[in-house]
């Protein structure tokens, strides 16, 4: 069978492109793959462009990408392969390590997963290539072309991050006294020197473009309609794409705290939340041990920490072993809040696995209120059918319809 075990019985052939600008590392990934029976190699790439023209010449199953090559990075391309023939796509560099806010820049465009080269080092490859095998097949099974043509976009593409709009006092300037003279006696500007000219980016920018199906604030008479109220969501593999969509649509306002567990490493979490916090209304940080969760406030568990919620308002985390290999886990944060029952807003979406559907069996049997994202805008379709399948779910949205789903489930 060669060098690398194949684990589980062989599928459908996967035919594998792989972009990186390393010939050596273009070499090693090409005979991994070709060692194992259910893997092709259809091509490789040696920048960013040349990964975009094979991908609309090849039409593979599966993209390995590095983010840092010449001509055209791995995200450039990532972001042009995602409008035009999006496939499944695995990050596969030394920067989604230390670079932890360009790994979630990929994710938030649609790459299914990512893996660091072992130490940054290209001939450690040996060490992670089961993780490399593993994560290439489960990437290949998602529903890459299905749910980006389905799913509009829900804020420009990454960037700086966006300043988040205040209100401050309005400002009338200075009036030169009657006559046309200033105070201190000089003349006069010029009619109209300093006078504020119609700018029409101005005008556009007062009043920037809102996502599709964004809720706008809730009205005053809401606010205090659901404060008792806690949101929570699970999600796994496409969450940072289902998140962006979901957070971002959630108004400022909301009058009760949101809490997030997303399976992702430690480290990760960190720049997810920066990122998200920049483009939404809402606020987003990382959740800290003995946070306390306000309105309006929404609070993502960290990578390799376990988040329960002590009395439906207090966070704690722990390092306790994992649940069904996760840690953090749906499960221990759905089933440290069942108790508030009518009370809580649960929401599941796209991920692999089971994770989050027991403890949505007690937040339900409590009398708790459960969203689950649809098939269709699910990267993969795991957590929530078996959510779905279990005749949990009051309502099933796509994931651009999620946040006023959340909204409207909160005002009840």
């Amino acid at each position: 069978m060669g060098k690398y075990e194949l684990i589980g019985e062989v599928s459908q052939m996967i035919r594998v492109l792989i972009a990186d600008d390393s010939a050596f590392m273009r070499k090693v990934l090409a005979d991994m793959f070709a060692s194992q029976p259910d893997f092709e190699v259809a091509g490789t790439a040696r920048n960013g462009q040349e990964a975009v023209e094979k991908t609309r010449e090849l039409s593979p199953d599966l993209l390995t990408l590095d983010v840092n090559m010449p001509v055209m990075d791995g995200l450039e391309a990532l972001d042009i392969i995602m409008k035009e023939h999006p496939i499944p796509v695995v990050m596969l560099s030394s920067l989604t390590q230390k670079g932890t806010e360009q790994t979630v820049k990929a994710l938030a465009l649609g790459a299914v997963d990512f893996i660091s080269k072992a130490g940054g080092s290209i001939s450690g490859i040996d060490s992670i290539a089961d993780e490399i095998l593993g994560k290439c097949r489960s990437a290949a099974k998602a529903h890459a072309r299905k749910t980006l043509a389905a799913m509009p976009k829900a804020v420009a593409p990454p960037g700086p991050p966006v300043m988040k709009r205040i209100s401050l006092p309005v400002r009338h300037g200075y009036k030169p006294a009657e006559g046309g003279m200033h105070k201190d006696q000089s003349p006069a500007p010029a009619a109209n020197t300093y006078a504020k000219r119609n700018n029409p980016l101005l005008k556009r920018n007062a009043n920037p473009p809102v996502p599709p199906n964004k809720p706008s604030a809730v009205p005053m008479a809401d606010v205090g309609r659901g404060a008792e109220k806690l949101v929570v969501i699970g999600t796994s593999t496409g969450g940072p794409q289902a998140l962006q969509n979901v957070i971002t649509r959630l108004p400022g306002n909301l009058p009760c705290g949101v809490v997030v567990v997303q399976h992702m490493p430690a480290g990760f979490t960190k720049a997810l939340a920066d990122r998200l916090n920049a483009i939404s209304d809402i606020n987003v940080k990382e959740a800290e041990d003995g946070d306390t969760i306000k309105a309006g406030q929404v609070y993502i568990a960290p990578g390799n920490y376990h988040l329960r919620i002590r009395n439906g308002t207090q966070i704690v985390l722990g390092q306790d072993p994992p649940v069904g290999n996760h840690r953090p886990a749906v499960n221990v944060m759905f089933s440290s809040v069942a108790h508030l029952g009518r009370k809580l807003v649960a929401v599941i979406m796209t991920g692999m696995g089971c994770d989050g559907c027991e403890g949505m069996k007690e937040i339900k049997e409590a009398g708790g209120y459960s969203i689950a994202q649809d098939e269709p805008t699910c990267v993969v379709y795991g957590m929530p059918k078996a959510v779905v399948d279990a005749g949990l779910a009051d309502e099933i949205k796509p994931v651009q319809n999620i946040a006023q789903a959340i909204v409207e489930a909160v005002k009840r």
